[in-house]
C-alpha cells in the first residue's frame, strides 16, 4: 500500500527557487545571448550581478556558506565542451553547469570537483550541443547494447549539477530539450533532478526524445538532503511531466541502511508506483545506487555538514579499488546483497513494467 504521504503532504505551492546572492560574468560568456539572458533574470531574482574585465574567475568566496550563494557564468572551454562516456548511465555525459545548489550530506561532488563549491553555469550552449551530433551511434552502453538500444545514443546532461535546480535562470534545460526535440534521430536526453520546478517545461515540444530522472529516497533519508525538496514534492513533478509524455526515470540514490530500510524502500516505491498510476506510457526506468564514498569525499562533507548523523565509518564498510586506481568505501558483500534483494523485490511489486537499468 502506499503510504499516506502522498496525500498528506501534497504540495499547496513549489519549493522555493535557489536564488544566489552574486552572480560573476566574464566577457566571453556575455558575448553569448545565453549569458546576458541569465545575468537578466538573477537580477530581476535580487541577485547582485559582477560583470568581471577578464575571462579569469576572481573574487570567489572561501567559505562553503558563501560558496553556495554564488554563480558564476562563464564560456566553456573546448575540453569542457567535449562530451565524455558515462557508463552504466548513458554512451556520453555533458555539462551545462557545474555544482548544485542543494546541501545533501552524502553528495558525490564532493571531491569530484575541485575549489569552492560554486555554481558554474555555461554560456556557449550552441557550441556545447554542436559537440553532440557527431557521436551518435558511437557509445558503449545504449549504442551497442541490445537490452537498451531502443534507447538510441543517449546522453546525460550535467550530472555535475541538478540542472531543473537551476534552469530558471540559466534555462540551458528548456533550449536543450528543444534540441532533442528537434534532431531527428535515435538519440534520447537524459537528466537527473531532485527539484520540482517542472511546469515551465511540460508544454516543450520534447518529441518524447527527453527522459527526466527523478531522484528519491526513503523518508528517514530526507533529512541528509538539505535545500532539496521533499520526496513528496518530487513526485508530484514526476507525474507531471509523465503527464505531459516525458520518459520517466527514477533514479534511487544512495541507498542507504538505515533502520527498518525494507519498509521505508519498499514505501518510497509504492508512492512511485501511486504517483504514477494512470500515466499513459512513461517508459519508467529504474537506477539503484548504494551508497559509497572516498576518504577524500569523507573529509569534504564532514567539514561541510560538520555534526551529521550520516554513517561514513570506513571500518563499517568494504575497500574497493576502482578501475582507475582509487579507493572508495561501499557496504560488505552481504549487506549489499541484502539491499539489492529487498529493493529488486519492491520494484517488482510495485513498479512491475519498470526496467531496471543496473545496480551499484
Amino acid at each position: 500500500m502506499p503510504s499516506e504521504a502522498l496525500a498528506a503532504e501534497a504540495p499547496a505551492r513549489p519549493h522555493p527557487l535557489w536564488v544566489p546572492k552574486r552572480l560573476l560574468i566574464t566577457p566571453a560568456a556575455l558575448s553569448w545571448p545565453q549569458g546576458e539572458a541569465m545575468a537578466q533574470r538573477a537580477a530581476a531574482l535580487g541577485t547582485e550581478i559582477v560583470r568581471l574585465k577578464a575571462d579569469r574567475l576572481t573574487g570567489l568566496p572561501d567559505t562553503y556558506r558563501d560558496a553556495k550563494t554564488t554563480m558564476a557564468v562563464v564560456a566553456a572551454s573546448p575540453s569542457r565542451r567535449r562530451p565524455q562516456p558515462i557508463p552504466p548511465s548513458a554512451d556520453w555525459r555533458f555539462d551545462l553547469a557545474e555544482g548544485c545548489p542543494a546541501h545533501c550530506a552524502y553528495c558525490y561532488l564532493a571531491g569530484s570537483l575541485k575549489g569552492p563549491p560554486i555554481i558554474r553555469a555555461y554560456a556557449n550552449l550552441p557550441e556545447i550541443l554542436a559537440e553532440l551530433p557527431p557521436l551518435l551511434g558511437q557509445g558503449q552502453v545504449t549504442s551497442r547494447n541490445a537490452a537498451r538500444a531502443a534507447e538510441g545514443t543517449t546522453f546525460e546532461a550535467s550530472c555535475y549539477t541538478d540542472p531543473l535546480g537551476i534552469e530558471h535562470i540559466t534555462g540551458s534545460l528548456a533550449e536543450t530539450i528543444r534540441f532533442f526535440g528537434a534532431w531527428d534521430a535515435e538519440a534520447q536526453l537524459r537528466f537527473t533532478t531532485k527539484f520540482d520546478a517542472i511546469d515551465p517545461l511540460l508544454a516543450l515540444p520534447h518529441a518524447r526524445r527527453t527522459r527526466i530522472r527523478f531522484s528519491v529516497n526513503a523518508r528517514p533519508a530526507e533529512r541528509f538532503e538539505g535545500g532539496a525538496p521533499r520526496v513528496s514534492r518530487r513526485l508530484a513533478a514526476m507525474r507531471k511531466a509523465a503527464l505531459a509524455g516525458y520518459r520517466i526515470g527514477l533514479t534511487v540514490a544512495p541507498i542507504l541502511a538505515l533502520p527498518d530500510w525494507q519498509a521505508a524502500y519498499d514505501a518510497l516505491l509504492a508512492d512511485c508506483g501511486a504517483a504514477l498510476s494512470g500515466a499513459p506510457d512513461p517508459d519508467l526506468t529504474v537506477e539503484l545506487i548504494t551508497h559509497r564514498f572516498t576518504e577524500g569525499s569523507r573529509e569534504i562533507l564532514q567539514g561541510w555538514y560538520p555534526g551529521s548523523a550520516l554513517e561514513m565509518d570506513p571500518a563499517q564498510r568494504t575497500r574497493k579499488t576502482t578501475k582507475f586506481g582509487s579507493i572508495k568505501y561501499v557496504f560488505p558483500r552481504e549487506r549489499m546483497a541484502e539491499l539489492r534483494a529487498g529493493l529488486e523485490r519492491s520494484v517488482a511489486r510495485h513498479l512491475p513494467q519498470a526496467r531496471v537499468l543496473y545496480w551499484t
